[in-house]
């Protein structure tokens, strides 16, 4: 072990880490309950490295909201509207193809579409809509609808959701986002989303897209009512069903926003909580292999400093983004590539673009960036781009 660390109060946590060992949730509590940050930089960070080296990367995508109508009303959102209100909205299918589109052109190669469970739109709105894009590029990947969207549509359908994810995928879906998680507590779903579906149906969900094949992130949402312990229940039962399925390619925390929504909270997430959350589940979640500080609800600034603690990605130049930024965050709307790149290198990490899986397509190892070419979607795109730049 370090010798740094041989006096310490969690030098026992610390030894089993730099062994490579799993951890309990106890030493999970226990680490959550530290204010020695340093620490645990110094153990994420190493964690950080021995899965993913000296790279961090980010992805050049788009976001698209389809409609912000939605038949719940979960106390956290500022994001959905009801048909009555006057600043709702809702997307036709030409007017995301248009988007798309536009977007194709900045060189993006994955399109992240999400949107409230609207209270009319039909089923057949949603497959044509990636059949739609999927007809403008083949190769331009498709990450869509959060779990409780899905549920949405087999009770639309009346279909079984086994069958509504077959029939999304036969129309162009390629990943589910890992939206609506919150967190998996009962009492504190009750409190922050009622209403909205239980932990067993987000993870059966996501259960059934792995064992079809599919892939998808997982996400957090903390800094409002919840406990450590709870943090500490859903991060284990995220990793339990990762030991299952081994279908999660990243998880990413998202900070509660207090701004313009019915929760109250004392203390919002503050930069410390940011970055102990960051380390705690780097060094927790040991079978999901990345970790996305997600620089809409953290400002670049901060999530560049989480890439000490653990993280090993920045998300996407995204283009749009609405959720979020109507709860309240100040954050931009986009962030260009080379602010990744340059934020990256200040960290000192080598910048990387990736594909949605992860899949190195860029890196910026030298004065020029060097292109790797997976076998993707997205890496024909790319090479198009730089064919015809």
């Amino acid at each position: 072990m370090n010798g740094l660390w041989q006096q310490h109060p969690l030098r026992d946590i610390a030894a089993r880490v730099e062994a490579g060992q799993r951890l309990t949730e106890a030493e999970a509590l226990r680490l959550f309950q530290t204010r020695d940050v340093h620490l645990l930089s110094a153990l994420a960070s190493g964690v950080r490295e021995r899965l993913n080296g000296r790279r961090a990367s980010y992805i050049v995508n788009r976001y698209i909201n389809y409609s912000n109508y939605c038949i719940l009303s979960c106390q956290f959102c500022a994001f959905a509207r009801k048909k009555r209100n006057g600043d709702g909205f809702e997307l036709t299918v030409e007017e995301i193809v248009a988007k798309a589109r536009e977007a194709l052109g900045l060189g993006i190669t994955e399109l992240h579409i999400v949107g409230g469970l609207h209270p009319s739109l039909p089923y057949r709105y949603y497959l044509d809509m990636l059949r739609a894009l999927k007809a403008l590029d083949a190769r331009l990947h498709l990450k869509c609808f959060t779990a409780i969207e899905v549920l949405h549509l087999a009770t639309l359908s009346k279909k079984p959701m086994e069958k509504v994810l077959e029939e999304l995928k036969e129309a162009g879906l390629d990943s589910l986002t890992g939206g609506g998680a919150e967190i998996f507590r009962p009492s504190v779903r009750e409190a922050i989303a009622r209403g909205k579906e239980p932990a067993e149906d987000y993870l059966h969900v996501h259960r059934t897209w792995h064992r079809m094949g599919g892939r998808s992130t997982c996400t957090m949402l903390y800094g409002h009512v919840e406990t450590l312990e709870d943090r500490v229940d859903h991060l284990r039962q995220l990793r339990a069903l990762q030991d299952e399925t081994g279908g999660f390619c990243g998880f990413i925390p998202l900070p509660y926003q207090p701004e313009n929504n019915a929760i109250p909270v004392s203390h919002a997430p503050s930069g410390f909580d940011t970055l102990r959350t960051m380390a705690v589940s780097r060094l927790y979640l040991d079978n999901i292999p990345h970790l996305t500080a997600y620089w809409v609800g953290l400002g670049l600034k901060l999530a560049q400093l989480a890439l000490s603690y653990g993280a090993d990605d920045l998300h996407g130049t995204i283009v749009e983004e609405h959720i979020f930024r109507m709860a309240g965050a100040k954050t931009p709307q986009l962030q260009t590539e080379l602010a990744m790149v340059k934020a990256i290198r200040e960290a000192g990490l080598v910048p990387v673009q990736r594909d949605t899986f992860y899949q190195p397509l860029k890196v910026w190892d030298g004065p020029a960036p060097r292109v790797i070419a997976p076998a993707s979607g997205a890496a024909a795109i790319l090479q198009n781009n730089l064919a015809t730049a």
